[in-house]
């Protein structure tokens, strides 16, 4: 792991620093937002009906749709920078103390969207999406605690 240096030892997040190295954590982060690409590029493409996604509110509405996922591929595309740089894959040296509240923000988001994915009136983001969220939380959560 020769591009994140570690944090000091003594406290709460060493366990989760036993369970998985932040590197791996990172990559899945990575793998997990680009799969995300595909999944909201499918979405507009109607690929994937848009009753899976946003609570299924945004039916009959193609405006609605076409806003709301551009925004998810934007932020999306986002968190993909904020990760990378924090890998190491992408320079951002003068940015270090943005790329670490970055992920931390990403690690919120994740919670909350985990939330949101339980509170859905639909079966698919429930039995999906919050497993898969809540996942990721812990990866970025991982990669966080990394100095």
């Amino acid at each position: 792991m020769g591009r994140i240096k570690s944090a000091t030892q003594g406290y709460a997040g060493d366990s989760m620093k036993k369970l998985i190295n932040a590197e791996l954590a990172g990559n899945i982060l990575l793998a997990a937002f680009g799969l995300l690409i595909i999944f909201h590029i499918l979405v507009l493409l109607r690929v994937i009906p848009a009753e899976v996604v946003w609570g299924g509110q945004i039916q009959g509405v193609p405006s609605n749709l076409l806003t709301l996922e551009t925004i998810a591929l934007a932020v999306t595309l986002f968190f993909i920078l904020i990760v990378a740089a924090k890998l190491g894959y992408v320079r951002a040296s003068r940015f270090a103390g943005g790329v670490n509240i970055g992920v931390w923000l990403i690690f919120g988001y994740l919670l909350l969207n985990t939330l949101g994915n339980l509170a859905s009136g639909v079966t698919f983001e429930k039995l999906l999406f919050a497993p898969i969220t809540i996942i990721l939380a812990l990866c970025a959560f991982r990669l966080a605690i990394e100095r």
